[in-house]
């Protein structure tokens, strides 16, 4: 499934939001694919992990977020801008990146835009830094999530997963926005988490473009099965659980 777009969006810190019928969807829709950096430039980048243990979180602290093609280690400190994403997004929550590397007053960050797995590089002083214990793996052919805190695992449950014509996409995200049911037995349970991953087969549904997310649900025997639109439903104890602890910004991880 995917969100439609009227919905009444929160960050994790929200109480209430909305969620309409059917549907997952999101509106970031300028491409920001990665881009070669200079031999300069990039024999000074420093990896940083972007899932597992202690990933780190960018929050944007402006109003609005120049996304660069490359960092700008010159005196004047510009260069090739890729896209602005504002503060908050759309759905309005936080602003969030997931880091990748690292430069002295750059951070290299995943994108919550098409293609799946886009980069940019965005100023140190436009965002906050945070460290995160949290991270989530989805085993597509196990149907299985996993929450980790560190290294432990903390919950591992079966999960229903896209079908054969509409996959979950698999690669790395990241958890960008929170969202609350007025009523928890729609097809989203309690909460959903969209990320920055969108379908790799649909363009568009229900008037978003094809975000995928992770939510709960209205019919427990389809855990364990391959019958959604992209989106990964699992228990909603557990999703209860998880709204109340992982930050956005937190690492997912889809695998086959």
């Amino acid at each position: 499934m995917r969100f439609s777009r009227p919905l009444a969006r929160v960050a994790v810190t929200v109480a209430i939001a909305a969620v309409a019928a059917a549907g997952c969807g999101g509106k970031d829709k300028p491409s920001a694919t990665s881009t070669q950096i200079p031999n300069s430039v990039s024999s000074n980048i420093a990896a940083v992990a972007g899932v597992g243990v202690d990933s780190t979180i960018l929050t944007a602290n402006t109003s609005s977020v120049a996304v660069y093609a490359a960092p700008d280690t010159t005196s004047n400190g510009t260069g090739p801008v890729k896209l602005h994403l504002s503060n908050p997004n759309q759905d309005g929550a936080k602003l969030v990146f997931l880091v990748t590397a690292k430069l002295p007053g750059w951070w290299q960050v995943l994108l919550p835009v098409q293609p799946n797995g886009s980069t940019g590089w965005v100023h140190a002083s436009d965002v906050q830094l945070t460290p995160n214990p949290y991270h989530l793996k989805i085993s597509l052919g196990d149907h299985k999530i996993t929450v980790f805190q560190g290294t432990n695992s903390i919950y591992d449950g079966p999960v229903a997963i896209g079908a054969a014509d509409t996959p979950t996409p698999p690669g790395k995200y990241y958890t960008r926005v929170l969202i609350q049911a007025p009523d928890p037995n729609t097809v989203y349970g309690p909460f959903a988490y969209g990320l920055s991953a969108h379908s790799d087969v649909l363009t568009e549904f229900n008037g978003g473009d094809a975000e995928v997310g992770v939510h709960g649900n209205n019919d427990a025997s389809v855990l364990g099965k391959s019958v959604t639109h992209g989106c990964v439903r699992m228990d909603n104890d557990q999703i209860v659980k998880l709204s109340k602890v992982l930050p956005l910004g937190t690492p997912v991880e889809i695998v086959n």
